[in-house]
């Protein structure tokens, strides 16, 4: 018998620990839990875990990529909050995927990403 990774719930590098909640409640996260150096936040199957650091060059060259049902309906939710990075709007990529980007409040880049549509 092997091992089978089922899923992955990324730890993103917080400033300031409320005020990531909050960017991600405006994302349609749910809180779930909020303690003073870590929280969590929940949307659909997608968990994402916060901690809080000092350092701010940390959430700058840290990210997660998120597999998604309905890409063009996420695409046009964040496009309306005016967050989708602009080198990285939505597009087919050569690798099979359709996917676009965001930065979060402290510069954590999440990446978005569904099959081309058929």
């Amino acid at each position: 018998m092997h091992a089978w990774l089922k899923t992955a719930i990324p730890k993103l590098a917080s400033l300031d620990i409320e005020r990531s909640v909050k960017f991600f409640e405006a994302l349609g996260f749910q809180r779930i839990a909020v303690h003073p150096t870590v929280a969590m936040v929940s949307r659909d199957e997608v968990d994402v875990h916060f901690w809080l650091t000092d350092d701010p060059a940390i959430p700058n060259t840290t990210g997660c990529r998120v597999n998604v049902n309905g890409i063009d309906a996420l695409y046009q939710e964040y496009l309306a909050l005016d967050i989708v990075h602009p080198n990285d709007p939505l597009g087919d990529k050569p690798w099979g995927l359709r996917e676009f980007s965001i930065l979060d409040i402290d510069g954590n880049i999440l990446t978005f990403a569904g099959p081309i549509p058929v």
